[in-house]
């Protein structure tokens, strides 16, 4: 060998010596990461097994339900419509869409003066008839008119008195009334115009109750009760639910669609901020059963056909094939399989093995650095 490099020659010696040194640096570098990983608790802890991070939850007792989310349109419980009574001119009009009324609030004036003449006629026309059946009555006590002439001038009488109603009646009419307490929702007239008998002047809708009539298929709405508390959510306040009740179901599904009415009642609070019109999403809540074991939808590995989970045993990840049923809110219903008070892995399940060895992580919270921030600036007057 050193005959060999005393023949290549001095110029040889100095790269041979460069190739040496740095392959024995890559030897130390390779050595030092391996212990730099090992002591980080990288892949590779004692025997070379990987130590898997995971965050785990408990297998709780609780309610799961099925939910059924189905929107209507919030309509008044009752709306009435106001028609005219008679043919006519409007001569006022006292009320504007919105007001609140109440039994016997006047809503409009039609021209009655023609009514008027009529009445004090036929008021006349009774103080005679009446004059008249008096004497006549007087004079059949003493058998100076027949009987016949005494019914002549009483039903004379009645004629004239139901003559007098009628008018009083009809001018009556000229006063357009509320019949009952609650809302203008329309006002189709104005001051000035012709309407005809049954033209519709006003509508009125009760408020005090509002309800939201939704369409239900046939295979929900049989686990449905009247009387049953639902969540109401208003697309005009998409961040709050109100409480709705259902107020009847309606006895036939349409053929077509198979779908059945459902009405749900707005009351109270709820009622007062639903307007008419207001599109409403309803929470139906079907199937409710309680005392079950549940985990969170994360936990759950495999395929539908052989759904399984990984139970933490003591830093070990067991796989476990379970039973699951009903699935709400981020929560399996676990049928069989588990028991209550296990912990279940829910973060970095995906890539695990049954055995593998895991180590428990908590989701770091935000940097209390962070959270101090808004109350420094507020402190100080806020950034300059």
């Amino acid at each position: 060998m050193r005959s060999i490099i005393h023949r290549l020659g001095s110029g040889v010696r100095p790269a041979l010596l460069c190739f040496g040194i740095a392959t024995l640096a890559a030897g130390c570098g390779e050595k030092s990461a391996a212990n730099e990983g090992m002591a980080r608790g990288r892949p590779g802890g004692p025997g070379g097994a990987r130590v898997a991070p995971v965050e785990i939850a408990p297998v709780e007792v609780g309610t799961i339900a099925r939910h059924v989310l189905v929107s209507g349109v919030v309509e008044p419980i009752r709306s009435i419509g106001i028609n005219s009574q008679l043919s006519g001119a409007i001569m006022a009009v006292e009320v504007q869409e919105g007001d609140v009324v109440r039994p016997g609030t006047v809503l409009a004036r039609l021209d009655d003066r023609e009514l008027r003449a009529q009445v004090a006629s036929a008021e006349a026309a009774y103080e005679v008839a009446a004059a008249t059946f008096q004497r006549s009555e007087q004079l059949r006590a003493r058998q100076v008119i027949t009987a016949a002439e005494y019914d002549r001038d009483r039903a004379a009488l009645a004629a004239a008195e139901a003559q007098l109603a009628q008018l009083r009646t009809r001018l009556d009419y000229t006063t357009v009334r509320a019949p009952i307490h609650g809302i203008i929702t329309e006002k189709r007239v104005e001051a000035g115009d012709i309407v005809g008998a049954q033209t519709r002047l006003f509508t009125i809708a009760v408020t005090d109750t509002m309800v939201v009539r939704v369409q239900v298929s046939e295979l929900d709405v049989v686990e449905l009760r009247p009387g049953a508390t639902v969540s109401v959510v208003l697309d005009a306040y998409p961040d709050r639910r109100i409480d709705g009740r259902i107020r009847r179901i309606f006895p036939s599904a349409d053929p077509a669609t198979r779908l059945v009415p459902v009405e749900v009642a707005l009351q109270g609070e709820a009622a007062r901020i639903a307007r008419a019109g207001f599109l409403a999403r309803v929470d139906l809540t079907l199937g409710a059963r309680s005392n079950v074991l549940l985990v969170p939808a994360a936990a759950i590995v495999g395929d539908a056909d052989a759904p399984a989970v990984f139970v933490h045993e003591d830093g070990i990840a067991r796989r476990r094939s379970v039973r699951t049923g009903a699935t709400s809110e981020g929560r399996v219903e676990i049928l069989s399989g588990l028991t209550a008070g296990e912990s279940v892995i829910t973060l970095g399940n995906n890539t695990l093995r049954d055995g593998m060895q895991v180590r428990v992580v908590e989701r770091p919270g935000p940097d209390p650095a962070e959270r101090m921030a808004p109350a420094a600036r507020n402190q100080t007057g806020g950034d300059r």
